[in-house]
């Protein structure tokens, strides 16, 4: 599969700065009175819930993991379910949000299980398409452990589907990325299909 690293490039804000005027502006020409009590720190308040969105930008894959790559003798699979995420479709920069489910076979080092969710939050914390972040994910634990495959799996829910366009509710979008064996291995794929379609226990 072709690297996705050009795409994980670590972007920075410009520097001169705030978004919030252009917030204001923004209401003033949908037709809204910013003056108003509910509105007048509107437009402060969008801009640290978009720094906060899209905080992947500035997130670093190295300092996220800080050294949790461990060597063991350990070539079974290696599951984490459920990874819940939220981000923003870089189309109409409304939500989608769901689970992540990623999985690999050590080839000599695991990654601290903690970390799994940080690096989900890396990508997911960008203006993003579902497609894209998938493949993220499990390029970049690819590239950090070399381990014998991959397989990422995310479900997710858009509200770009949901509050306008077609306006269904229900329906969810599933895509899959798989790296090595998990690519190359039929009986790998399945049983990771199959263990994260089983129903998990505390």
């Amino acid at each position: 599969m072709k690297s996705h690293k050009a795409a994980v490039k670590v972007m920075t804000p410009k520097a001169d700065g705030s978004i919030a005027p252009l917030i204001k502006e923004m209401l003033g020409r949908l037709g809204e009175d910013v003056r108003r009590e509910g509105l007048v720190r509107t437009p402060e308040r969008v801009e640290r819930a978009l720094q906060f969105l899209t905080s992947g930008y500035q997130m670093d894959v190295k300092k996220v993991v800080n050294g949790a790559l461990f060597t063991v003798k350990y070539d079974e699979m290696v599951i984490m379910k459920d990874i819940e995420f939220f981000s923003m479709c870089e189309h109409h920069m409304l939500p989608f949000f769901g689970k992540v489910h990623v999985a690999y076979i050590p080839r000599d080092r695991v990654i601290g299980l903690s970390k799994l969710p940080r690096l989900v939050d890396v990508f997911a914390r960008r203006l993003q398409i579902q497609e894209r972040m998938t493949q993220q994910i499990a390029q970049t634990i690819q590239d950090l452990i070399d381990p014998l495959g991959v397989g990422v799996v995310c479900e997710a829910r858009h509200f770009c589907m949901m509050m306008r366009g077609v306006e269904k509710q229900h329906s969810g979008a599933v895509t899959s990325a798989m790296l090595g064996s998990f690519r190359n291995r039929k009986e790998t794929r399945d049983e990771f299909l199959a263990l994260v379609k089983s129903p998990s226990h505390a």
